[in-house]
């Protein structure tokens, strides 16, 4: 049985050894390094959403705090404030309709 002659040259089979250790072996492996990329991906998107929602919280705490017709209807809406002279009537569906 002929062995290759690429077989034979140790700078080959070190550098081979040392792809397979860094590939499977070691702590900052590939597979690792795949995974903390992917969770890397899902934070920043969490990110992303997070400051999103900020700055629509953030505008609308400023108009409700600005604006008396925002408050006015956030209060109505939000906690079923009314008027003196009002009266609410709330409709409440069953799931099944």
């Amino acid at each position: 049985m002929k062995i290759p002659k690429l077989l034979k040259n140790k700078y080959f089979l070190t550098g081979l050894a040392f792809v397979v250790w860094m590939l499977f072996f070691d702590s900052n492996n590939m597979i690792r390094q795949a995974k903390l990329s992917s969770n890397l991906n899902r934070l920043e998107k969490q990110k992303a959403y997070y400051l999103s929602e900020i700055k629509k919280d953030s505008t609308a705490l400023h108009q409700l705090q600005t604006d008396l017709n925002t408050l006015e209807k956030f209060a109505r809406e939000r906690y079923l404030m009314k008027r003196d002279n009002e009266d609410i009537y709330l409709i409440v569906r069953e799931k099944g309709e």
